[in-house]
């Protein structure tokens, strides 16, 4: 697949692992190769996004986004069809994160079905403001379908960074295990999902996110739009 991105299938089970070596910030290779791993992955019943040990993604690539121009338009705009592709997967989709997530990375985490995050001091925050950004209308919309209204508030707008329970009660993670059991127990989770009925899964879903769907993908058109 790619030296970048990584997909092992056992039995119903596609596990899609990001790894550049360093901190999985989303380059333009990156994105590239997770894209195009992504839709083998879902041919799968169930599929695990993870990261490497100690961090999920940084996030974008800031040295392309700081040189402007195009690349930098046509980065923003693969982040931003990745998390939408991710949002309306016709499979259920686990984030393992086992480490710190931020920006670009928070948001992919959110657009995931269910998601295991780590004990201990690792980070995960929606950071733009911090760095003299406006959070993107799309990635808004994804953070509004997980996230409770107060800790919306703090993370988009104050770049709270959260960490351990705290993380889990404002609806970044569904449960928390040990850094080193995350992708073990995104597997037994996995094990679970892939026994739904797949087509009530998908129906069921299309009905209860309809609504969020619509705003995420008018709100990336309306982001990509304003960019060109």
């Amino acid at each position: 697949m790619s030296d970048l991105v990584h997909v092992s299938v056992s039995g119903d089970v596609a596990t899609l692992t990001i790894d550049d070596g360093k901190v999985n910030a989303l380059s333009p290779a990156v994105l590239a190769a997770t894209h195009q791993a992504f839709d083998e992955a879902a041919r799968s019943k169930v599929v695990i996004l993870t990261g490497r040990h100690g961090i999920f993604s940084a996030g974008f690539d800031l040295s392309v986004l700081r040189a402007g121009g195009g690349e930098a338009v046509d980065l923003l705009e693969s982040g931003f069809r990745l998390a939408e592709k991710i949002v309306n997967s016709p499979v259920p989709v686990i984030a393992a994160v086992g480490g710190h997530a931020m920006a670009m990375g928070t948001f992919l985490v959110l657009s995931t079905d269910y998601r295991i995050g780590p004990f201990g001091h690792y980070k995960i925050a929606v950071n733009e403001v911090s760095i003299g950004m406006t959070v993107p209308l799309g990635t808004l919309e994804i953070c509004r379908r997980r996230l409770t209204p107060s800790a919306l508030h703090r993370a988009v707008t104050l770049s709270h960074v959260f960490e351990n329970t705290e993380a889990l009660a404002a609806g970044f993670f569904d449960e928390l295990v040990s850094v080193d059991a995350v992708v073990a127990r995104a597997h037994e989770v996995a094990t679970t999902l892939a026994a739904l009925d797949g087509n009530a899964y998908r129906s069921t879903k299309d009905r209860l996110d309809a609504t969020s769907r619509d705003a995420i993908k008018a709100g990336i058109s309306q982001d990509i739009a304003a960019l060109r």
